[in-house]
């Protein structure tokens, strides 16, 4: 069918809108307000898709600039829930560690409470035997040794009684500062999680603003996609008009071979009629048209029959002028091993005749005419139609 990048030119100045397309800022309106009414002639399909696919490339760059960044925006999100979940459960951790403080502190008071019951008794006894006077408590003693003993243990009471209560105190101070340390902890983790979770909500709302305006992008991508549709549509019907004008066409058993045509692997033709991969990766073949178009195809066919490749002569209804213009003739009647030329449309139409038959039709081999050889662009197939289906044949 059509050649879509005909010339290496043609790629260029798709590759600078491309990139002037990349810069234009995120405003939709700015962007959006492209109108087919700058198109000149109604029937330009060439110009149209190009235009289109310009926009779609430039759409396509903002939304895939867009995803990348919510996807970095999305892996913040999930590192800072990360940090916010550490810092939860060393704030869970410190809630244990204090609940077992006030624990001890509480058992630490009953244990003060019982000693004070203890310590009582002991002060009472203490008391007294403070109102028994020194001789009276030796005048009662069977000893000079059970004197002593008394004595002694009065002083070993008042000992132990203050060694009691300064532990009891050292105790209580100890776990009254633990506790207030983590207390303290706590509260400073407790400050950071507020704060990450707070961030977390901004980041939140970024991704769903990002994800928001990519989402915007891809509908604007949808909106071109469908105009180029329409215009790959109607320079289709031009061309089928074309080819049924003679009469009824006839689909013919292909050639395993396909016409010894090398440049289909790593080639494929998506639904606009576009080349992509092939020899330079960018959608052309070794002569400088795009792989699997109709006019690759014919190039190929002409090289081989003649030995000499035509390079770079342009879309199929441009080949007329560059036969020419290369020392080719042309006419209007067919011969087997010449190119038959199509001239509706924007692209046009070129095949190779393999036969001319008696009853004034030609058997044809050619690639890229539409769900012809295999669903959608890009594949070989072999037609029998009327030798008038072709405005122009180029004889080599």
């Amino acid at each position: 069918m059509k050649q879509r990048f005909a010339t290496p030119v043609s790629n260029i100045k798709i590759s600078a809108k491309k990139v002037a397309l990349i810069t234009v800022s995120i405003v939709f309106a700015a962007t959006s307000s492209f109108q087919l009414a700058h198109i000149v002639r109604a029937d330009n399909f060439d110009e149209q898709i190009a235009a289109l696919q310009s926009q779609i490339d430039g759409y396509q760059q903002q939304a895939s600039t867009l995803n990348n960044q919510a996807d970095s925006l999305q892996k913040e999100l999930n590192q800072l829930d990360s940090q916010k979940s550490a810092i939860q459960a060393q704030i869970n951790l410190q809630q244990v560690q204090l609940s077992k403080l006030n624990q001890q502190i509480a058992d630490n008071e009953k244990k003060i409470s019982d000693d004070q019951d203890a310590l009582g008794n002991t002060i009472a006894d203490l008391y007294l035997g403070a109102q028994v006077s020194p001789l009276e408590m030796l005048a009662s003693s069977n000893s000079i040794g059970d004197y002593v003993d008394k004595q002694t243990y009065r002083s070993t009471i008042k000992d132990s009684l203050v060694t009691t209560i300064t532990s009891i105190k050292n105790i209580k101070a100890e776990l009254v500062k633990q506790k207030q340390a983590v207390e303290q902890v706590i509260a400073q983790q407790q400050f950071a999680s507020d704060a990450l979770a707070q961030k977390e909500n901004e980041q939140v709302q970024l991704v769903a603003q990002t994800r928001g305006q990519e989402a915007a992008y891809q509908g604007l991508i949808t909106d071109r996609e469908n105009q180029k549709l329409s215009v790959q549509k109607a320079q289709q019907d031009a061309i089928e008009a074309a080819i049924h004008r003679g009469g009824n066409v006839s689909i013919l058993p292909g050639d395993p071979n396909k016409g010894g045509y090398p440049w289909e692997a790593n080639c494929y033709v998506d639904s606009n009629a576009v080349s992509h991969g092939g020899v330079g990766g960018n959608g052309t073949d070794a002569l400088g048209y795009g792989c699997r178009q109709c006019v690759s195809y014919a190039a190929w066919r002409v090289g081989s029959y003649t030995g000499n490749f035509p390079y770079y002569w342009g879309n199929a209804n441009q080949w007329p002028a560059s036969a020419r213009a290369a020392g080719f003739t042309t006419g209007s009647t067919p011969r087997a091993n010449s190119a038959g030329v199509i001239s509706a449309g924007a692209y046009g139409h070129i095949v190779w005749i393999e036969a001319v038959n008696n009853d004034g039709t030609v058997d044809v081999s050619q690639y890229n005419y539409f769900n012809a050889g295999g669903p959608g662009w890009g594949n070989y197939s072999k037609m029998r139609v009327s030798a008038s289906t072709y405005d122009t044949y180029i004889y080599f």
